[in-house]
């Protein structure tokens, strides 16, 4: 049986125990030695990025563009000068407001902040696009389908389990 004369040296026992185990716990942490991580090699694939934007920027957007329909056959697409001479809002801009409110659904207001042009000018710049993309390009992709058009939709539906529908996601006629 142990004897101990004080408090103070049961405290002093127990301190001395309690740092032992804790550098034990250290230690112990310390020289663990961590599994390898794995490592991941991406695949980097060359996108050509400033070649895509060459590419839009020629076909779209240049003085001499590839596919100027929308820029030249819709008047409201010009940039002009106001009153005071100062060039009104761009091509870009226009159509870039346009495109913007198709594809993203969005309002007027986020291409407010971002473009810089009103809302009802954003507005207008849709209604334009729209207008042009009908007038220039109506005839062509805009009609009613042919014979050789549906039997091609049902073909190409049926080969992706969708039989009989032509357009509508119920397969209602």
């Amino acid at each position: 049986m142990l004897n101990w004369s004080s408090d103070e040296e049961v405290d002093e026992m127990v301190e001395e125990e309690v740092d032992n185990i804790v550098e034990e716990i250290q230690y112990q942490c310390t020289h663990i030695e961590d599994p390898p991580l794995p490592v991941f090699r991406r695949v980097h694939i060359n996108r050509d990025r400033e070649g895509g934007h060459l590419r839009l920027w020629n076909d779209y957007f240049s003085e001499n563009p590839t596919y100027n329909q929308i820029l030249n056959g819709v008047p409201y697409f010009k940039q002009r000068r106001d009153a005071t001479g100062r060039l009104g809002l761009s091509a870009l801009q226009k159509c870039t407001t346009a495109i913007r409110m198709l594809v993203y659904g969005c309002a007027a207001d986020p291409v407010d902040e971002y473009l810089r042009l009103a809302e009802t000018t954003a507005h207008k710049c849709l209604e334009q696009f729209v207008d042009g993309v009908i007038t220039l390009f109506g005839d062509e992709y805009l009609r009613r389908p042919t014979a050789e058009d549906l039997q091609r939709l049902l073909n190409i539906g049926e080969h992706r389990g969708f039989p009989g529908m032509v357009g509508c996601i119920d397969c209602m006629p």
